[in-house]
């Protein structure tokens, strides 16, 4: 499967970026989340990859092939991208069975296709079905009710999944009623001598015309695998069908119209029919927010199922967070247009870049502590909450000066390429600038937001607090009251008032908290997080100290 290159990629209308400047990898095999609020560009992100958007410039490889190049002038459509598409409406046929449904796309196929004895192929499958007749007999006897008749539709379907045949090859082998038969060995090796004369008639048919028969009985010259431009064969779209019901767990439903499955069914079949193409990279937009809670988190665990046994390359657009979090390998968060962060699910959570991407992902939200401070002997010595003190410990040794310094060197380069950028030609401004995020402070009484500009100064700073890492407990130095309690059986979600300032933790296991009760509390753990409150950028991981 291949790897998936942007490089500079944007999508502009007018003055408006869609997406900016976007350079991202999608590794071979990899499972990537594109992640973010309404309206931040992910969808069109995904579209532009797939084809059905082109970009106003950059470039897209996929694999080995560039697909798009704004100044090569490339632009490869969709359809001829290999790529298979399943978005939020499943968008089946209702007037055709399942089967049909699947099978749709494939008989439109027309390319260049290896050439292959049919015949042989299917021959040679049925005669290793054959090597163990006892087990043929078995499988079909299973399928006899307590009346003795023989329900032939499951027997095939049995048929099929057990030795990856076709419809056609499963009805002859059913053909052969070997259940029936009084010397099963010598009826077996009868017709493996009809099949295995079908095999060795094609290989002297493929010699006679200067071809070689391969092992999977495509035909080949001089080395090279001899292809045509063709349709693909019965045999072949339904041996296609078949492979994909089984992946998707749907081989009973194939006689079925959409209206009589469920809506997770459903899901498997839009599934099945985009993966029956194998397409090299799976794109998906949504497509679990039709579906209940319930339904969602199976769905959830099929599609990581599907990741594996496929191997394919999967783009998965969603809002959902959380399924961003348990799905993908990599998460690609966006906003307004502009990448936030790439990393791997656990460091987007535990290690977020900045404010947005820590407010964005996590539920419960994460407590954001605003603190005014300096660094003494390495670490920070900080006022919170109308005057209470707290030590921040960085995990890893931090000068502030240095991290300053560099923070600085950096924003000066970004402006320098923006000030040369806005010189070349075309150059169009952004009409949807990148403002700093507003994060959210909890408070009992909140105060009117008037929007008013404020300054900051290299002493003001966020630490942010995951809510599994808050404390309760007679040890804690900070007192506090209940001010809302929600269990839910293995966990108990709780908010607590420092005054007018309130702080959400997460407590495992049947804990009961009243309201208005004085709990005591502090922070546990390494994981604190504290942001420069000036640029929203991580400064450091670390551990709070309560006094």
């Amino acid at each position: 499967m291949p790897k998936i290159v942007l490089e500079h990629v944007t999508k502009r209308y007018d003055k408006f970026y869609a997406v900016e400047d976007l350079n991202l990898v999608i590794e071979d095999n990899a499972f990537v989340t594109l992640l973010g609020p309404s309206g931040c560009g992910k969808t069109t992100t995904l579209r532009m990859i797939a084809g059905l958007e082109t970009p106003t410039s950059g470039k897209i490889t996929i694999g080995d092939r560039v697909v798009f190049d704004s100044e090569e002038g490339i632009n490869v459509p969709a359809n001829k991208r290999k790529v298979g598409f399943l978005f939020q409406n499943y968008a089946l046929w209702p007037n055709m069975t399942v089967y049909d449904n699947i099978s749709f796309g494939l008989t439109n196929v027309k390319e260049e296709l290896p050439v292959i004895d049919h015949d042989a192929r299917a021959a040679s499958r049925m005669l290793k079905a054959l090597s163990r007749p006892n087990d043929i007999v078995k499988t079909v006897n299973e399928c006899v009710d307590k009346k003795g008749k023989l329900d032939e539709n499951k027997a095939m379907i049995k048929l099929i999944d057990a030795y990856e045949i076709s419809q056609y090859s499963a009805k002859k082998l059913l053909g052969y009623k070997l259940q029936n038969s009084k010397d099963l060995e010598a009826d077996a090796k009868r017709y493996s001598e009809e099949l295995q004369k079908v095999v060795d008639n094609a290989s002297a048919t493929a010699a006679s015309k200067g071809y070689t028969l391969n092992d999977d009985f495509t035909f080949s010259k001089d080395g090279q695998i001899v292809k045509e431009e063709r349709k693909l064969t019965k045999e072949e779209i339904d041996l296609a069908v078949r492979r994909v019901a089984r992946i998707a767990n749907i081989a009973m439903f194939m006689d079925r119209y959409p209206a009589e499955l469920s809506g997770g069914q459903q899901q498997r079949v839009a599934i099945a029919r985009t993966l029956a193409p194998e397409p090299t990279v799976l794109f998906m937009d949504e497509p679990l927010s039709n579906l209940d809670a319930k339904l969602r988190l199976e769905m959830r665990s099929e599609l990581q199922r599907l990741h594996l046994d496929t191997g394919s390359t999967f783009v998965y657009v969603t809002h959902d967070q959380m399924e961003a979090m348990t799905l993908a390998t990599k998460i690609c968060l966006i906003d307004n247009g502009l990448l936030q962060q790439y990393d791997a699910p656990l460091d987007v959570y535990n290690k977020p870049n900045n404010l947005f991407v820590a407010d964005f992902v996590g539920n419960p939200a994460i407590n954001f502590i605003e603190a005014s401070g300096k660094q003494v002997n390495g670490n920070f010595e900080f006022d919170v909450f109308d005057g209470k003190k707290i030590t921040f410990v960085p995990n890893e040794k931090l000068d502030i000066r240095k991290w300053r310094e560099e923070l600085d060197e950096q924003i000066r380069k970004e402006n320098e390429e923006l000030e040369a950028k806005s010189q070349t030609k075309g150059y169009v401004e952004r009409s949807n600038k990148n403002s700093m995020f507003k994060y959210h402070i909890a408070l009992i009484d909140e105060p009117e937001d008037y929007d008013d500009e404020v300054e900051y100064t290299d002493e003001d700073y966020v630490i942010g607090v995951r809510p599994e890492f808050i404390s309760i407990g007679d040890k804690e130095k900070f007192e506090g009251e209940i001010y809302s309690s929600m269990p839910t059986g293995m966990e108990t979600t709780v908010r607590v008032a420092l005054g007018n300032y309130l702080l959400t933790g997460v407590m495992f296991g049947g804990v009961v908290y009243k309201l208005g009760d004085k709990v005591k509390l502090g922070f546990k753990g390494n994981n604190a997080i504290l942001f420069d409150r000036k640029s929203g950028k991580i400064v450091s991981l670390g551990s709070i100290e309560t006094k």
